[in-house]
């Protein structure tokens, strides 16, 4: 398996090194592997996981926290549909569908509430913009209303 030092993540990923090792301190992504003379050696899965992170962070505008979150949802799911396949008993795959189910709609409930705070800032900028655009709608006629006052005054009509 090719392994990958700290720089070729970091161009990668775009992240600076310190920020690589600081989301595998506070656990948003798995410790690589070291050689033995101490250095890490990250794999393609932890460059993926990072592009991941980076994407809930910038795409979706998730905090830390809630990309910590997330990620406790995306590996409970890997490791449910990792077992699914095993499970002979139809009750038991029955159950497994389930406690799927139960995950993928907590990772929804997240990403709905986050859409919804978004949607929700959206309403109040476009809001806000209609009172600007009526702003300027008034102070725009008021200007041309006082133009042809003074084009009137200038030709004596």
């Amino acid at each position: 398996m090719k392994t990958y030092k700290i720089d070729d993540v970091a161009r990668e990923t775009g992240l600076t090194k310190r920020t690589i090792r600081y989301y595998e301190e506070i656990g948003l992504m798995p410790t690589p592997e070291r050689s033995e003379g101490g250095t890490r050696q990250y794999t393609r899965e932890h460059i993926d996981h990072l592009l991941h992170v980076i994407s809930a962070r910038d795409v979706l505008g998730f905090s830390l926290q809630e990309i910590q979150d997330y990620i406790v949802y995306a590996r409970e799911l890997s490791g449910q549909r990792q077992l699914y396949p095993q499970i002979q008993e139809p009750e038991q795959k029955l159950a497994k569908l389930r406690e799927m189910d139960e995950t993928l709609d907590a990772q929804l409930r997240k990403l709905d509430e986050k859409a919804g705070k978004i949607l929700a800032m959206k309403a109040e900028l476009e809001q806000f913009r209609a009172r600007v655009g009526a702003g300027i709608d008034l102070l725009e006629a008021k200007q041309q209303n006082h133009t042809k006052d003074i084009e009137m005054e200038e030709t004596g009509k």
